[in-house]
């Protein structure tokens, strides 16, 4: 018989936070990847974890800023996806032993009580540091909220040297558009389901339009599935939840991520909606891009992005008068800070997928100066360390970064 909630947590009274977090990782279905498995396009289920990392990995901390996109920051935010996920729907593509098994862990009963509780021990550690140099708004009131957004669009909107642009001139044009969708279906789903999740509730009292307009939103992106799906098509790619998953960057879980923390907490609902702008501004400067990766890789002219407007003036004064009116200051206090940790994000995705680009770019110098040293050490007799160690041919290792650089 499976043990119910409160049994689940009696046995966790007084436990540490990084127990916690490894119990609920060692969730079956969580199982490090074997080889066969650097893609799960039929089972939406199957989300490693690497549980064994976690044995010299520290989660009861915050991290610092400067620790993020290393190993902690990639497994935390895969673990915090899966907590968000057992929240909702997500079905194979059809019927599927594999599916079927480990779609039976990830919404057992005890991975939801587990989760529950890993849930908030990984959002301390993931945006505790977003707290921090966060600037202020000058004066928290609407008129300069909005000449701050608007500066920011005009100053993304000028942007020529993004992600993007390094993406069209890889010598491999099409591999670097495929792996930058990759990445945009690391978050754009989740960022909806995020939107999805915080139309839910009763505060017409407060607001009479807003839950219609989340809703607008979210019904939008459904509307929109067919063109997001020949999108990815077009690159040789399926709409799947968790289909590339060991493919996804930290940065790109973490942009869904930070929606859905902000959706699911709800004293946050003023932050939600500062990150939920800032995801409209970005779609509306990120829409032509996509649009000519598309296009200039995969010679497809998708239709995904045609709607994709930023979020006007007019409008925001409609969002957020009311609330003004109700709850003061505080609301535009919180619509700041939300954006604000969401462009952060945003723009610290930027440099690692550029970095990421660029990396990949010159893989053959790599490989031909690796030979070279190889060859001086096998030449001059020299003895070194190799400071490595055997893996079994079983498991995937996640692409991650040591502390020290090195060869």
């Amino acid at each position: 018989m499976a043990a119910t909630p409160a049994e689940l947590v009696s046995k966790l009274d007084g436990t540490d936070p990084n127990d916690i977090v490894r119990r609920f990782a060692a969730n079956p279905a969580y199982r490090a990847a074997t080889q066969e498995e650097l893609t799960t396009e039929e089972d939406p289920y199957r989300r490693p974890v690497r549980p064994d990392d976690l044995a010299w990995l520290d989660y009861s901390t915050p991290m610092p800023a400067d620790k993020t996109l290393l190993l902690s920051w990639l497994l935390g935010h895969r673990m915090l996806r899966n907590v968000y996920d057992t929240d909702l729907l997500h079905l194979p593509p059809g019927p599927s032993a594999a599916a079927d098994r480990d779609g039976g862990e990830f919404y057992s009963l005890e991975n939801r009580v587990l989760g529950a509780l890993a849930g908030p021990i990984l959002e301390r550690h993931l945006f505790t540091y977003l707290e921090e140099d966060r600037e202020p708004l000058a004066v928290p009131e609407l008129g300069p909220l909005k000449a701050h957004l608007r500066a920011y669009r005009e100053e993304r909107s000028a942007i020529r040297d993004d992600a993007f642009a390094i993406a069209l001139t890889r010598r491999d044009r099409r591999e670097a558009a495929t792996f930058v969708l990759l990445q945009l279906s690391a978050y754009l789903p989740a960022a909806y389901d995020a939107v999805g999740r915080a139309a839910l509730g009763e505060y017409t009292l407060a607001h009479p339009t807003l839950r219609g307009t989340l809703l607008a939103d979210y019904a939008d992106w459904s509307d929109r599935a067919s063109d997001y799906a020949g999108l990815l098509g077009a690159a040789g790619l399926k709409p799947g939840t968790a289909a590339y998953w060991q493919l996804f960057l930290g940065t790109s879980l973490a942009r869904g991520n930070h929606l859905h923390h902000l959706s699911r907490t709800r004293e946050h609902a003023f932050r939600f909606l500062g990150a939920w702008v800032h995801k409209r501004i970005d779609d509306a400067v990120t829409a032509n891009r996509y649009a000519a990766l598309s296009e200039e890789a995969f010679g497809h002219r998708t239709r995904l992005f045609d709607q994709a407007a930023a979020f006007d003036e007019g409008r925001l004064d409609v969002l957020l008068e009311p609330l003004i009116a109700r709850f003061g200051t505080r609301v535009v206090e919180e619509f700041h800070a939300g954006f604000e940790d969401a462009r952060r994000l945003a723009e610290l995705w930027n440099r690692d997928l550029s970095e990421q680009l660029a990396w990949a770019d010159e893989i053959p110098a790599y490989m031909d100066r690796a030979e070279r040293i190889q060859q001086h050490i096998t030449d001059e007799h020299i003895d070194v360390d190799l400071d490595t160690f055997v893996e079994s041919c079983e498991e995937t290792s996640t692409t991650h970064v040591h502390d020290e650089h090195r060869w």
